[in-house]
């Protein structure tokens, strides 16, 4: 039985880590709750002995006998704070042990997820900020805070991530924690986009965000910054990703641009709408005994393409650039090194991997190989859809296909397994 560990601080989000502490004790885990002492006056203590048949204490100085502030973070397979406010990141932050949740922070070599909850003010604090890049620095995984309602009338980035997602980034860390994408940033796109006929009436496709939310929530547990660019989708949102809502295919691409400025990878797993009416009537279309006026189309931007060839133009500018530095120093490299003039690692043009997805009914390896050779990603991941398959489906298979040539396949299995091969493949690029 794994050995969870569910950190409690001060916050008025206590009330949702009830819930987060039920979907872990359904789940098999043995749950060791530890609050703060300040956390008890949200929540008592007999609530939370009563829901994980645990006994809850904060004090060092209980049981003294089975040393608990060294003992409970010892023999944790994961440690989970949640809610996370500014002050237990601090004191996490600068190595202090002045209750039993900091010592057992201090004491425990598993895995450790922080989920905060504060407001805004107190999330985007220079001090707390720095706090959080500490944090992730040695290794915890800080997950971004929700973006909503905070206490009184505010509203910002500070709300607690709802509890079924921390607990799918917890569960993917228990799968099997994976670091290999700490410190990188990657943007991922995600559902259907609408095209508007009238106030009322839009061109759309069948796409429910599952697989992109997947792939963002993977990315997390992975430890990886996420920006999420959702169309149209009603899921909760990923714990830990930025999320940015758009509706058509034009505010993606503007969304996504903007995003991949500085991304390590992208990911277009959204099915963009291919196309848009002309015109868009400014009220409803009323039905009448006549035939309705045609509906005449435009095509959309190809954001794909288009960010395959903002990469490669970039490319090309950092190639005369370094033939330039060369040719200044007569042809010779300049600095103290071999290489010295060219770019430094990690320097260059972004996004440094581009990932396409194709959704395809008939022939699908050859439509996606000829997709992958107009787009000019690095790998596109190629499915089957119809009644089924892939929309709306919690499971999902592919072929993704490599710019070399290559192809894997991926057996029919949760998204969230189909999302951890894409991030393998990622990973493989980015090194």
């Amino acid at each position: 039985m794994t050995s969870v560990v569910l950190g409690v601080s001060a916050g008025i989000a206590v009330y949702k880590s009830c819930e987060l502490l039920r979907l872990f004790t359904e789940s098999g885990h043995d749950v060791r709750v530890v609050p703060t002492r300040d956390a008890l006056r949200f929540v008592g203590e007999p609530t939370w002995a009563a829901l994980s048949g645990n006994p809850v204490t904060t004090e060092v100085w209980e049981s003294v006998h089975e040393v608990p502030h060294v003992r409970i973070g010892q023999s944790a397979d994961l440690v989970v704070v949640a809610p996370a406010t500014a002050d237990v990141l601090a004191r996490a932050a600068h190595g202090m042990a002045n209750d039993l949740l900091t010592n057992t922070l201090l004491t425990a070599r598993c895995p450790v997820v922080f989920a905060p909850a504060m407001h805004t003010e107190m999330w985007e604090h220079p001090a707390t900020r720095a706090n959080v890049a500490t944090l992730r620095e040695r290794g915890a995984i800080v997950v971004e805070p929700a973006v909503g309602r905070l206490t009184g009338a505010d509203t910002g980035p500070g709300r607690l991530p709802d509890p079924a997602e921390i607990f799918e980034v917890c569960r993917r860390v228990l799968a099997g924690p994976r670091e290999d994408l700490a410190g990188r940033h990657v943007v991922v796109s995600a559902g259907g986009t609408r095209e508007a006929i009238d106030p009322v009436r839009f061109i759309g496709n069948r796409s429910s965000g599952l697989q992109g939310y997947a792939l963002a929530r993977t990315a997390v547990a992975r430890g990886a910054e996420v920006t999420l660019v959702a169309a149209n989708v009603t899921l909760p949102d990923p714990a830990g990703a930025k999320v940015v809502r758009v509706e058509s295919a034009r505010q993606l691409r503007e969304a996504v641009l903007a995003a991949a400025e500085h991304a390590d990878a992208v990911v277009m797993a959204a099915a963009v709408a291919d196309f848009r009416p002309v015109r868009q009537s400014d009220t409803k279309i009323k039905k009448s005994s006549a035939e309705p006026d045609p509906i005449h189309l435009v095509k959309n931007p190809d954001i794909l393409a288009e960010l395959g060839e903002v990469r490669r133009a970039r490319r090309e500018a950092y190639a005369t650039r370094d033939a330039g530095g060369a040719a200044a120093a007569g042809g010779r490299e300049t600095g103290d090194g071999p290489g010295a003039a060219t770019q430094a690692p990690g320097d260059g043009p972004h996004p440094r991997v581009i990932v396409g997805f194709a959704a395809e009914t008939d022939d699908v390896l050859a439509n996606g190989r000829a997709k992958l050779e107009r787009k000019g990603c690095d790998l596109l991941v190629v499915n089957q859809v119809g009644e089924n398959l892939a929309f709306g489906t919690p499971d999902n298979a592919a072929v993704v296909l490599t710019a070399e040539g290559g192809s894997v396949e991926i057996s029919r299995g949760p998204k969230e397994d189909l999302a951890d091969v894409v991030w393998d493949l990622v990973v493989q690029r980015l090194a």
